[in-house]
């Protein structure tokens, strides 16, 4: 069976619905969002959908279908979503950070935010800060990160060099797979 994997930040949904003063208008922008996914899911061949601020990151059920036979189908999907002028992910609506952070938790999501996930998102992936503990930070890694196999090499060698530099508390890094 096909895996139906949506990553799609339901506080930006909400972020949007809210902005709406109509019942009858966020319905009608639920059920637009749901049949967008439902006609990406209906495409042979699709088995997750990964959607960031300015991407969407499709990834193939197996390796025997090819992308030149899919992707006319992804694409005339998309366009079509796109062309009916819904959002689909607003970050401009992200939480500002918690009062809870500590100064070291709060430099670790600036630097999340400004400086690792920017590039991360550029490949079709992102990485979501996950906790702080003990010096470890965890991560989460969506979308083309997750079944990248140089995405340990990045965590490591990147994502992690670069906290350890700017923040002297952090020893490592670990990858958090839910």
């Amino acid at each position: 069976p096909k895996a139906h994997i949506v990553h799609c930040n339901l506080r930006d949904i909400k972020a949007i619905l809210s902005k709406l003063k109509h019942r009858v208008h966020k319905i009608f922008i639920v059920l637009m969002l749901f049949s967008f996914f439902r006609q990406l899911f209906r495409i042979d061949g699709v088995k997750s959908v990964f959607f960031g601020p300015d991407f969407i990151t499709i990834t193939k059920a197996d390796g025997q279908t090819e992308w030149k036979v899919i992707k006319p189908d992804v694409f005339a999907t998309i366009m079509d979503f796109f062309t009916s002028g819904l959002p689909v992910v607003n970050e401009a609506d992200a939480p500002p950070p918690s009062e809870d952070d500590d100064e070291v938790v709060a430099m670790i999501k600036e630097l999340l935010d400004t400086r690792i996930r920017p590039t991360v998102q550029e490949d079709g992936g992102d990485v979501l800060y996950r906790g702080f503990e003990d010096g470890i930070v965890k991560l989460k890694l969506q979308g083309s990160c997750t079944s990248c196999p140089s995405s340990i090499i990045t965590l490591k060698s990147g994502v992690q060099n670069m906290l350890q530099f700017y923040v002297p508390e952090v020893e490592g890094v670990e990858q958090v797979r839910s």
